[in-house]
């Protein structure tokens, strides 16, 4: 797909995106690479300034998505009420295809914390967490997307299992959930879980975005643990895994994500090819017919 046949910022094709990241911006808009969208991280840019502009660039040739790190939904005092006003007008002057957070917490007594930081899944959580995304759905006047984190520690509390609990908070809100592949395979090899279960405890219908990214492996003596640093290719048990998500969701959109280490660009739209063949493979073996590489639906 050339960047030609790119769809209007209201409308995000059933096919595979990339991260855009500063290494790549000036390469992005002078080669005008054949991707079929962007996402963005919203915080970087929520001023002005050149980095504003290369995006406003950017958009005019592809959709664009925005993936936020900082509302902190599971803060017990909600958003902050001026980064949630800075979020709409980014909303309202890119008419982004898609718009994302994380399940998190960040922000502690007015004082942001640089980490995603774990919940309780408890029912006290997922009143406050529901309030919250229904406090900033309504302040920006559409759905929000939610992503399942990666998890490194357990809480002592008794917890409703993660699928259940965002499952539960899609009812509540009617939000989306952007479903990482990746996050599901960290979490479950560092807590002895299966994956391929997980996915299946999720709402299809609810799902409206997947991102897939690496991992690095961090060994302690006879221990690893697995950490979502996104930066090195996808792992082929994440590909497995992201071939189920698939058969279960259907095509959505799929963003690959890298924001460590990153590589050239020709290696980030490799990962993106990949899995956009899968993609078709998958909505192929659905209707029956024989594998064609063609233009992405539409949303």
């Amino acid at each position: 797909m050339t960047a030609e046949e790119g769809l209007s910022n209201g409308a995000l094709a059933k096919g595979v995106g990339v991260g855009l990241r500063a290494p790549h911006v000036g390469e992005v808009m002078s080669t005008r690479p054949p991707v079929r969208w962007f996402e963005v991280h919203s915080e970087n840019y929520m001023g002005g300034g050149p980095a504003v502009r290369a995006l406003a660039r950017i958009r005019e040739d592809y959709p664009i998505s925005l993936h936020g790190v900082g509302l902190s939904l599971g803060s017990a005092d909600g958003p902050d009420a001026r980064h949630l006003a800075r979020l709409k007008r980014l909303v309202d002057w890119l008419d982004p295809a898609l718009v994302s957070e994380h399940l998190s917490w960040s922000i502690a007594d007015g004082i942001y914390l640089n980490h995603l930081l774990p919940l309780p899944y408890t029912e006290e959580t997922l009143e406050i967490v529901s309030q919250h995304i229904e406090e900033a759905q309504t302040v920006m006047g559409r759905q929000l997307l939610i992503e399942n984190p990666s998890s490194y520690l357990r809480f002592a509390l008794p917890s409703i299992p993660e699928p259940e609990f965002l499952a539960e908070v899609v009812r509540r809100t009617e939000c989306g959930l952007l479903c990482d592949v990746n996050n599901i395979y960290v979490t479950c090899c560092n807590f002895g879980h299966d994956p391929m279960a997980y996915i299946q405890k999720l709402p299809p219908d609810a799902i409206k975005e997947i991102h897939l990214a690496g991992h690095s492996v961090n060994a302690a003596g006879s221990q690893s643990i697995l950490i979502d640093d996104h930066g090195s290719p996808v792992c082929e048990a994440v590909w497995d895994l992201f071939k189920l998500a698939v058969a279960r969701f259907g095509p959505v959109p799929t963003l690959v994500e890298w924001d460590t280490n990153i590589p050239e660009l020709a290696v980030l739209l490799g990962e993106a090819s990949k899995a956009e063949r899968l993609l078709c493979a998958a909505r192929n073996q659905a209707t029956g017919n024989t594998y064609v590489e063609r233009p992405a639906e539409v949303i």
